[in-house]
């Protein structure tokens, strides 16, 4: 059976060696074997290495003469990030010498790794204190500096590195649930942990009274505002948490999307929580109806869920982009034809790049006249008026809010059929 340890190094392998994603099977099975509270620490360690992976390359940087192997370097960093965050030096330095030495290529490494770790133990600490945020890659940097500026770059990548809390979306009273699971409500109504640890065995989650699903990404179905008896359309649903929004208003909802796979899990989680949506795997693009509103969360560069996903960055490089692009035309496109007179449709994107978001409903505006971005719509608890876009949209990062835990970079708009 692997340790937390062991799983976590097998993780950073697949993200930085083979440009893998944590989400993809292949990294996911090395969590197989491991209990509940033990997936936790290995993804917990996992990804506070590649969110601190700049500091721990500066950290090991003056006792190593050269970079090892991948394996070994990878390692150094997953070890070195975790006695600068005040792991037990003993136990992270003795595994690491351990995991090193069994290895049949690099086992003859393990005096080295001992004799850096042991040097990083006694300083990391202190030193890592001092050391600025991790920037992001040239490829992603370059264009959101533009698009911003490097003050507000510099301040996402604070947020980056403050990593993200659980927040949870709750069928009803999430004042209630706030107090029973010690949190707190975001300002747009979202019930935050800090420190939520294996969410499986927090209470209410047998029960399925509430679900994951940062206060971000749980505003565009808020501003759909679903009411008892329209028929709404959840396009592109996987996972299925604005799914469950629109199911608990008493909509009669259908979630689409073209992954099989993707849609078990939303099959299971509608399960958990008690509530009903049709479900239909179909391609987005070829899905007919008319429905009272559309849901459209496009598939898109995920560029502003790094606090939570900091393995993006090393596993993509923006050359598909423009590809996403064009399909997040295509489908705002379509999913216009499928929106009934008077009705709303709602696009987002989980993403910081302005083509993805503002020029997006920008160009759709000019080419669909019979369709108004409702601004009125925007004005809710919680939204600073200033984050209202010229289009008419709204743009969420992650430097929102960040005195209490910041949110995920959205952009969304609600746009009006006449």
């Amino acid at each position: 059976m692997p340790t937390p340890r062991q799983a976590a190094l097998s993780m950073l392998n697949q993200v930085l060696n083979e440009e893998r994603l944590l989400s993809e099977s292949a990294a996911q099975r090395a969590l197989e074997g491991l209990d509940g509270a033990s997936k936790a620490r290995a993804m917990r360690l996992a990804n506070e290495t590649l969110r601190n992976l700049e500091r721990a390359d500066k950290l090991l940087k003056s006792h190593l003469r050269k970079p090892p192997a991948p394996y070994v370097m990878n390692l150094l960093r997953l070890s070195t990030i975790e006695l600068a965050q005040g792991g037990d030096a003993h136990g992270v330095v003795n595994e690491a010498v351990t995991l090193v030495s069994k290895h049949k290529k690099y086992g003859a490494m393990k005096g080295l790794v001992n004799a850096v770790l042991r040097k990083v133990a006694a300083e990391a600490p202190e030193k890592i204190k001092i050391l600025r945020a991790p920037r992001l890659p040239k490829w992603l940097r370059g264009p959101l500096t533009e698009a911003y500026s490097s003050e507000i770059v510099g301040a996402m990548e604070v947020a980056h590195l403050a990593g993200a809390p659980l927040d949870l979306s709750v069928k009803s009273d999430p004042a209630g649930w706030a107090a029973k699971l010690g949190g707190t409500l975001t300002p747009m109504g979202s019930v935050r942990l800090p420190e939520a640890g294996q969410v499986s065995a927090l209470e209410g989650f047998e029960t399925g009274d509430w679900w994951v699903q940062d206060t971000a990404a749980a505003l565009p179905a808020k501003l759909l505002n679903a009411r008892k008896g329209e028929t709404v359309l959840d396009m592109c649903c996987a996972p299925g948490g604005k799914t469950m929004q629109l199911a608990a208003s008493g909509a009669e909802v259908t979630a689409l999307d073209a992954s099989e796979t993707r849609l078990k899990r939303v099959r299971e989680n509608l399960t958990r929580t008690g509530l009903k949506a049709t479900v239909v795997c179909e391609d987005a693009l070829t899905h007919t109806g008319a429905y009272d509103a559309v849901l459209l969360d496009a598939p898109c560069s995920a560029t502003g869920t790094l606090r939570r996903h900091p393995d993006l960055p090393h596993a993509k490089t923006g050359e598909n982009f423009g590809a996403l692009i064009e399909l997040q035309a295509r489908m705002l496109a379509h999913a216009a034809g499928l929106v009934k007179s008077g009705g709303r449709l709602v696009f987002c994107t989980c993403s910081l790049l302005p083509d993805e978001g503002e020029v997006q409903v920008e160009d759709f505006l000019e080419t669909h006249p019979e369709f108004t971005a409702d601004t009125e719509a925007l004005a809710r608890d919680g939204i600073d008026a200033a984050w209202i876009t010229e289009e008419g949209g709204l743009r969420l990062r992650p430097d929102y809010f960040a005195e209490i835990g910041g949110m995920d970079g959205f952009y969304m708009a609600v746009l009006k059929r006449a």
